[in-house]
C-alpha cells in the first residue's frame, strides 16, 4: 500500500514576517497588532490554498503567562500561539527536526520555512526545510493574488461573432470613416 504524501508544509514566523512587510508595518503602526494579524491571515489564507500548502502561521506568546494554542482556519491554514517563555523561532526549529525524518522518508514533500531572520534559516536548513525571506514570501503572495484575478475574472463577453461587435463605438466611428476615405 502507497504511503500518502503531505503536501508541502509551510512555516511562517508572524511576527517577523508583520515587521517586514511595509503594508502590515503600516497596520501594525496604525491599527494595532491585532488588526496586522488579521491581515496576514487573510493573505495567507488565500495563498495556501491557491498553492495548496498546509500553512502554520507561529505567533510568539513569550511574554504572555498563557498556555500554548492552535486555532484551525482553513483546511489548508492554521495558527499556532506559542505557549509562556517560547518564541516562535524555537517552536519552528522543533517542528523542522520533527519532520526532518518525515522528509528523508518522503512521507511530507516539502518544508518552508519564511522568514527573515538569518539565525533561524540557518538553523531550520539543517534540518531540510527550504527557505522564503519575508520579501519572497510577499512577492509570491502578491503574484498568487494576481493569478487567482486572471483566473477566476469572469471574461467580459463580446456581443456578437465580429471584432467590430467588441470594440467601442467611438473606435467603431473611426474605422468607418478611415474606410470610407480609401
Amino acid at each position: 500500500m502507497p504511503r500518502s504524501i503531505i503536501p508541502s508544509i509551510l512555516l511562517v514566523d508572524g511576527y517577523n514576517i508583520i515587521g517586514a512587510w511595509p503594508c502590515l508595518k503600516k497596520t501594525r503602526d496604525e491599527a494595532g497588532l491585532e488588526a496586522a494579524r488579521g491581515e496576514l491571515v487573510e493573505s495567507m489564507t488565500n495563498y495556501s490554498s491557491f498553492q495548496g500548502y498546509e500553512t502554520q502561521i507561529v505567533f510568539d506568546a513569550q511574554y504572555q503567562n498563557t498556555a500554548s494554542s492552535r486555532e484551525m482556519i482553513t483546511d489548508f491554514l492554521s495558527i499556532h500561539y506559542t505557549e509562556f517563555g517560547q518564541t516562535a523561532d524555537t517552536y519552528i526549529e522543533k517542528v523542522c527536526a520533527g519532520l526532518r525524518h518525515q522528509i528523508a522518508q518522503c512521507l511530507v514533500s516539502r518544508v518552508i520555512v519564511a522568514t527573515s531572520d538569518r539565525a533561524q534559516q540557518l538553523m531550520v536548513q539543517g534540518y531540510g526545510a527550504e527557505l522564503l525571506s519575508a520579501r519572497q514570501l510577499c512577492n509570491e503572495v502578491e503574484s498568487t493574488v494576481c493569478k487567482m484575478r486572471h483566473r477566476y475574472q469572469p471574461r467580459k463577453q463580446s456581443k456578437g461573432r465580429f471584432l467590430a461587435n467588441a470594440i467601442d463605438a467611438k473606435a467603431r466611428q473611426k474605422l468607418a470613416q478611415l474606410r470610407l476615405e480609401l
